[in-house]
């Protein structure tokens, strides 16, 4: 536990450590099923931080990745667990990442599509969570195809359905849950990006805060925190990102 009321009053200004916790990526967080309450590693990091603070924790939930990044950074919350993204940073102050998870195409069964390098093509629609770290990057890298914005992660495929859009994109297993649920669907061979998952501050809390923090992740990752975490809640398909030297 540190004892630096300095540094605990960056973090936790009301006297709570705000923790914004985003549930449209289930590798992240989810609802337990038998009390509502979110579950998950980025929620046993948050906990662990508070706890280390020696402060009370206020989660904050939110169903989409961009009310969670828009949270932090307005300082309606005071740590986060994103993807780490340059147009995020200006705001954000990241750690390190502590877990790396694959985004993939979905399509469906007889799609003429067979490949990731066919997605971006004029006349194609791509389906995407507004504000998620997908939407963010193929933002930038489809130059032809559309990105259609569902509200959530969570809500892409009932979006890509509904819309008779042309590819799905997203967390690999999210995509695979929703081509079991509505079937007719395939993924696409391979990944079009691997996302770094981490926590952030906002910027404005200062170097001492985005130093402690990035030192937090270390720490959680080296001791085997974050391995045990994925393994508890049973998540697969997430592995722990490599130590970061500063």
């Amino acid at each position: 536990m540190t004892s630096d009321p300095s540094l605990i009053s960056k973090f936790a200004p009301t006297g709570k450590l705000r923790a914004s916790i985003n549930l449209g990526n289930p590798i992240l967080a989810n609802k337990d099923p038998a009390t509502g309450a979110p579950t998950g590693v980025s929620v046993d990091l948050a906990h662990g931080l508070a706890e280390r603070l020696g402060v009370d924790i206020e989660l904050v939930v939110f169903d989409a990745a961009g009310k969670s990044v828009e949270a932090v950074a307005a300082e309606r919350a005071d740590v986060g667990f994103f993807a780490i993204d340059l147009q995020r940073g200006v705001d954000i102050a990241f750690t390190g990442p502590y877990v790396l998870i694959e985004g993939c195409y979905m399509v469906r069964e007889d799609a003429p599509i067979r490949s990731n390098e066919e997605v971006d093509h004029a006349g194609n629609f791509v389906v995407v969570g507004k504000g998620s770290a997908y939407d963010l990057f193929l933002s930038r890298e489809l130059h032809h195809a559309h990105i259609v914005r569902s509200p959530t992660s969570p809500t892409v495929v009932d979006t890509f359905l509904a819309q008779n859009a042309d590819v799905a994109a997203g967390v690999k297993q999210q995509l695979q849950a929703d081509a079991a649920r509505v079937g007719g669907m395939r993924l696409l061979d391979g990944r079009f990006m691997v996302i770094q998952q981490a926590m952030g501050t906002p910027r404005s809390r200062g170097e001492e805060a985005a130093a402690y923090l990035s030192a937090y992740v270390e720490e959680m990752k080296a001791s085997g925190f974050v391995a045990e975490a994925l393994r508890r809640h049973q998540i697969e398909g997430a592995s722990v990102a490599p130590g970061v030297t500063r």
